[in-house]
C-alpha cells in the first residue's frame, strides 16, 4: 500500500498559516480603547458570574476563556447555548454577565436565548467579528475580535478567528486579574494539584531538615571533624553556629576542596579559617519556588534556613527539592 506524503509546499503552508494568525493577533491591540475599559468595568462590578456561551468552534474557545477567567481572579463557567435553552438558563441570575462569542455574530442558538438573559437582568458581552451583527447591535457591550482572513486555504475553516477570540480573551482575563490585584499566591489557591501547585504553594518549612537532621559544627572545630559532619549531614555542607545557634558561615564540599590546595597543614587550620562566610539564607515562610530562584541566581546548591533574628531553624539542599516535587 503506498503511503500518502504530503505535498511539496507543506511547509510553506505551514508557515503562511502562523503568519496569518500571528499578524490577526497583533491586530487585536490597535483595538484596546475605552470599550474595552467599560467591558472591564462592566465585569468588576459584576454581583454574580461570568458566563461564557458560544457553539461550534466558538463554543470550544469559551471553554478556554471560561477556564482562564476563573482560574485568574474572575468567577466564570461555560454555558452551551444548546444546553442553557433545554434548562441551564435556570444557571443565570441577573447578577451574571455573559460573554457571547459568535464570528458571525448571527449564531441562532445564541440569538434564541438573548431575551431570556435581557429579561433576567444580566448584562450581555458580544465577543464577534462583525460589528454590525445582530448579536453585536443586542449587546450591552461588544468586543470586534474579527480577522482580515482565516488561515485556513479555503479561507472557510475557523482558525485565525479562534485564535484571536482566544487571545482577546487572554487580553481580558488578564487586564482584570491586574485590575483585582490578583497575587502569585491567589492563583495558587486555585491550582494546588500537580507540580504547578506544589511550586506555588510549598513553602520552605514543609521540606527543610530540622534538629539533628541539620548538619552543624562550632567554628573552632577542626576540618576533619567538618568534614565528618558534612558526610553525616548529606547535603553538601555543615552550619557553622555558635552555641546559640548564631550562623556565622558556611562549611562545603567546595571550601574543604579549597582548603586542601590552598593550606599547607589542614592540622593547623579550623573551620573559621576556611568556612563561607555571609552565607545566602532563606526564611521558612517563603516558597520553594524562591529558594530553586535564589539557588539558580547564586549557582549554589544548599540554603540554611534562618529565623527572623538569624539564628538556624533548619536547612536544605536542592535533592530535597527535588525529592519534594518542588523543581
Amino acid at each position: 500500500m503506498n503511503q500518502i506524503q504530503p505535498t511539496p509546499k507543506a511547509l510553506d503552508l505551514a508557515r503562511e498559516v502562523l503568519r496569518i494568525e500571528g499578524n490577526s493577533v497583533l491586530a487585536l491591540a490597535d483595538r484596546i480603547d475605552d470599550s474595552f475599559l467599560n467591558i472591564l468595568t462592566i465585569i468588576l462590578n459584576c454581583r454574580g458570574r461570568v458566563i461564557v456561551s458560544g457553539v461550534g468552534k466558538s463554543g470550544h474557545v469559551g471553554r478556554k476563556i471560561a477556564a482562564t477567567l476563573a482560574s485568574t481572579g474572575t468567577p466564570a463557567f461555560f454555558v452551551h447555548p444548546v444546553e442553557a435553552s433545554h434548562g441551564d438558563l435556570g444557571m443565570i441570575t441577573g447578577d451574571d454577565v455573559l460573554i457571547a462569542l459568535s464570528n458571525s455574530g448571527e449564531s441562532d442558538e445564541l440569538l434564541n436565548i438573548l431575551p431570556f438573559i435581557k429579561r433576567r437582568g444580566a448584562k450581555l458581552i458580544a465577543m464577534t467579528g462583525n460589528p454590525q451583527s445582530s448579536l453585536a447591535k443586542d449587546a450591552d457591550a461588544h468586543l470586534y475580535a474579527g480577522v482580515a482572513q482565516e488561515a485556513c486555504p479555503l479561507n472557510l475553516a475557523p482558525t485565525a478567528s479562534t485564535t484571536a477570540a482566544m487571545a482577546m480573551g487572554d487580553a481580558l482575563a488578564l487586564a482584570l486579574l491586574d485590575a483585582r490585584g490578583f497575587s502569585a499566591d491567589d492563583y495558587a489557591q486555585s491550582h494546588p494539584g500537580g507540580s504547578l501547585g506544589r511550586q506555588l504553594l510549598t513553602r520552605i518549612r514543609n521540606v527543610m531538615r530540622t534538629g539533628d537532621d541539620i548538619p552543624t559544627i562550632s567554628p573552632d572545630a577542626s576540618i576533619t571533624e567538618a568534614t565528618q559532619e558534612i558526610s553525616r549531614g548529606k547535603i553538601g555542607m555543615t552550619v557553622v553556629i555558635t552555641a546559640q545557634r548564631e550562623i556565622l558561615g558556611i562549611f562545603t564540599d567546595g571550601d574543604l576542596r579549597r582548603a586542601i590546595v590552598n593550606k599547607a597543614n589542614l592540622q593547623e587550620v579550623t573551620v573559621a579559617d576556611v568556612m563561607t562566610r555571609n552565607p545566602r539564607l532563606i526564611s521558612a515562610e517563603k516558597l520553594t519556588a524562591e529558594a530553586v530562584k535564589m539557588m539558580d541566581l547564586h549557582k549554589i546548591n544548599q540554603l540554611p534556613v534562618a529565623d527572623e533574628n538569624g539564628l538556624l531553624i533548619g536547612a536544605l539542599n536542592m535533592h530535597d527539592l527535588f525529592q519534594a516535587k518542588a523543581i
